[in-house]
């Protein structure tokens, strides 16, 4: 029999069927009955209908509950809800207006209306707006940001009673398995208070800007989008952390998130706030990608490809790489170490210069034509 024949078998009436109103009586008949029982319908045997059990008292809550309610009600009012806007047209005008394009998290750094949140999160905007924990909303201007260490500065002009700032702890001796909250507004949501433990410490990502952010702190709070730039607080409710990144290829939360420590931001948002940029050091040459430098023979170490003009490594003696007029490539430089940290390749001469300031004065250590050479570089402000 073939599917067709089967599908049209089924569709068949069957020779002899129930009448319609019997089947109908006694559908109503088993259900009557079934309330009955159930104590739905009074009558004969039945039974009235049940009231509500008894709520059973649950006492009162832990202590460990009741820390972190008071946790989450005296920091909440420190975070903010930040909106990001891009330019768009009327539809019916075509004039030009600011859209809704994303949303984000900061906090209140302290009274004179300084906002911090993740660079990232206000990257593509035209302007924002920031919302404080009483639902009031201000109008944000950009002070300065920090690509490398993906940190930026908003300020609003709110009078001090509407500010709240965040208490600022340190992270140079936070352990694994210390106890974190993390208050954000995930998916544009209001405030939401997420709790986990620090899962790893002394990490290193990449930012935004392509920098290195050292001393990184891995959690298993619950960070998602919407997150980003929000608190990561410690039990007493101190700022240890800037919710900066998770690890999941969905985009949802997987377990691993990342903040930014509050050491490093104790370091960069003053001077944000001061100049509205970084003095960051720089040494002032372009280093050859490591695999182009292995390719010519260099097997450890950072070549140098190019010195910049007026910098500190053309004022050191630093040799560049360059090629002759018969076409022979003549080696620059080998970078083996810098500031007392030995360079493997190219990627870790942001490492050893985190932290460093323009115009301080630091030892490279450069192979050249196989020997040793020390040399004292002074550093330069990098190019804006």
């Amino acid at each position: 029999m073939s599917d067709g024949d089967h599908f049209n078998r089924r569709n068949e009436a069957p020779a002899a069927s129930v009448p319609a109103w019997l089947v109908s009586i006694l559908l109503i008949a088993v259900a009557g009955v079934m309330l009955q029982n159930a104590g739905y319908l009074p009558g004969l045997g039945g039974r009235v209908a049940k009231e509500s059990r008894p709520i059973t008292p649950r006492g009162d809550l832990s202590n460990d509950e009741k820390s972190t309610i008071q946790l989450f009600r005296e920091t909440s009012p420190s975070v903010v809800h930040i909106t990001t806007l891009t330019q768009g047209r009327d539809p019916l005008s075509f004039r030009a207006l600011d859209v809704p394009d994303g949303t984000g998290t900061g906090f209140v750094y302290d009274d004179a209306g300084h906002i911090v949140t993740n660079f990232h999160v206000i990257q593509k905007a035209r302007s924002a707006r920031i919302m404080l924990a009483d639902n009031s909303t201000w109008e944000a201007k950009l002070v300065g940001y920090d690509r490398d260490k993906d940190l930026a500065v908003l300020k609003i002009k709110a009078p001090p009673a509407r500010l709240k700032k965040v208490a600022i702890g340190e992270s140079a001796g936070l352990q694994v398995g210390q106890k974190v909250f993390a208050i954000g507004s995930p998916f544009g949501l209001d405030q939401t208070l997420t709790t986990g433990v620090i899962s790893g410490l002394g990490r290193e990502i990449e930012s935004v800007g392509g920098g290195m952010i050292t001393g990184v702190i891995q959690t298993d709070a619950a960070i998602n989008p919407g997150n980003s730039g929000g608190p990561l607080l410690d039990s007493a409710g101190r700022l240890i952390g800037v919710n900066t990144m998770i690890v999941s290829p969905s985009g949802a939360f997987s377990g691993v998130g990342f903040a930014v420590p509050v050491d490093t931001v104790n370091q960069s948002v003053p001077e944000l706030i001061r100049l509205g940029v970084i003095e960051r050091g720089t040494l002032g040459v372009q280093l050859l990608e490591d695999g182009m430098a292995r390719r010519l023979g260099v097997r450890g170490g950072a070549l140098v490809n190019r010195v910049f003009e007026k910098s500190g490594a053309e004022a050191a003696g630093i040799l560049s790489t360059y090629r002759d007029i018969d076409g022979t490539i003549h080696l620059g430089d080998i970078l083996v170490e810098v500031a007392g940290r030995g360079v493997t390749g190219s990627s870790d001469i942001p490492r050893a210069l985190d932290g460093k300031k323009a115009g301080e004065e630091i030892t490279v250590v450069v192979v050249r034509r196989n020997q040793k050479v020390p040399l004292k570089v002074r550093l330069q402000a990098a190019p804006r």
